[in-house]
């Protein structure tokens, strides 16, 4: 592939110049399979070049290669300001790639500090033994990692020291901070960790019963929704002129049609969708997984972005970045920057911007035409009927019909 990149033989000579010599066309090929324009890929194969040069200079064997030799190199390029941005990156991709063929040998992992052992050994107690989702730790990791932070600094923690007075002197300095939501999930993430210390035995006391609970009443707020005619607003106005705008309009028409949180729609793979019943596979939380009806206008979206838009890919994941790496959507921040900017874009003003709103804008809808409580969380996959009842506050028209006449007043 080298030969397609570069024009003439005297370039290409000095190129293969080095123990990397062998390497570069596959290296080239696999960037490329990941998307990465031509250009880019002449500029990753110029800087590889030049690394496999130095390392002949330095006697230094292709198998000896890690991580230290690469910063080396690249503290020479810094200090001769010939590194590009891209530049890092490229020599990285170099490494791993190395190792998955075997040319240079997987580096031991470096020995972490006793906080991210034991924030290790508490993320894998919590998938593999309590079997709960990878996002639920992406609330409870940062609340532990900071309590180990406050209480034990840069030393070693000594969990039988620990007292009550500790628990709620973190809970109290941190609660007032967050909102009622955030903060339920600081007590129900240290609860959860004090368990896991006692299930391990590094703690003899019930230390998860001195979390306090913070204060937050059932259906004391209500839904966070956008109207129907602005949530139209948004959809109408989503640019479809580009690849990226069609794939951003389903995007949308999930969340505002199916109710499909931001997670889910990262985590949708291509197997989950299935055109001959016309239905699609939503994988929610806790690994539960459920059926849901593709409506039209979502089904058309999905199929235009599939056969003309979605780049080609070995992953596969439905939704995929149109620059390079080629790879699936990072994260649900992702989903909720995107609804953000085709809200802004609409023109639409709301206090409530992330993805979510959408969802709750979706039940808020079907419960004014007509739709019950029971078909709501049917819907929205809701384990418990509970979690529905808080779109009763909603329906200002029937709750109207069961206020209770005021003394002396109109009803």
């Amino acid at each position: 592939m080298i030969n397609q990149l570069f024009t003439f033989s005297s370039t290409i000579e000095r190129l293969r110049q080095g123990p990397l010599n062998e390497h570069l066309d596959a290296y080239a090929t696999a960037v490329a399979d990941q998307g990465y324009t031509h250009d880019s890929i002449r500029q990753q194969i110029v800087v590889i070049a030049d690394f496999s040069r130095w390392l002949k200079q330095k006697h230094i064997a292709v198998r000896a290669l890690d991580t230290d030799v690469v910063d080396r190199f690249l503290r020479l390029r810094r200090r001769q300001q010939r590194v590009r941005r891209g530049d890092p990156k490229a020599l990285s991709r170099l490494l791993t790639m190395l190792r998955q063929i075997g040319a240079v040998k997987h580096q031991p992992p470096v020995a972490g500090t006793a906080h991210s052992r034991i924030v290790g050994e508490f993320q894998r107690y919590l998938l593999q033994e309590r079997g709960l989702s990878p996002l639920t730790l992406l609330n409870y990791v940062p609340v532990v990692e900071q309590f180990l932070a406050e209480r034990f600094r840069n030393k070693a923690p000594n969990f039988a020291m620990l007292r009550a007075t500790h628990v709620t002197g973190f809970v109290m300095r941190h609660a007032h901070q967050l909102s009622p939501v955030r903060a339920g999930l600081m007590v129900t993430a240290l609860r959860s960790f004090f368990r896991y210390l006692r299930h391990s035995g590094a703690i003899a006391s019930d230390l998860a019963g001195c979390v306090p609970t913070v204060p937050k009443w059932s259906l004391s707020a209500l839904p966070r929704f956008l109207p129907a005619a602005m949530v139209e607003r948004m959809l109408k106005c989503c640019d479809r002129k580009t690849s990226v705008g069609r794939r951003n309009h389903a995007i949308l028409l999930l969340l505002a049609r199916l109710g499909v949180r931001a997670g889910e729609v990262v985590g949708l793979n291509l197997d989950d969708i299935d055109w001959s019943t016309g239905q699609i596979t939503i994988r929610g939380k806790g690994g539960k997984s459920a059926q849901l009806p593709l409506a039209s206008d979502v089904g058309a979206a999905l199929a235009t972005y599939l056969r003309d838009d979605r780049p080609r890919s070995a992953t596969r994941s439905v939704f995929l970045r149109h620059r390079a790496p080629l790879v699936g959507l990072g994260n649900s921040s992702t989903i909720s920057s995107l609804v953000r900017r085709a809200l802004k874009h609409a023109g639409v003003e709301s206090a409530h911007t992330g993805a979510h709103v959408l969802r709750h804008s979706l039940a808020t809808s079907m419960l004014r035409q007509g739709g019950s409580l029971d078909e709501i969380g049917e819907l929205l996959r809701h384990q418990s009927p509970n979690t529905t009842t808080i779109y009763a506050k909603v329906d200002v028209t029937a709750l109207h019909t069961l206020a209770m006449p005021w003394p002396g007043g109109g009803r």
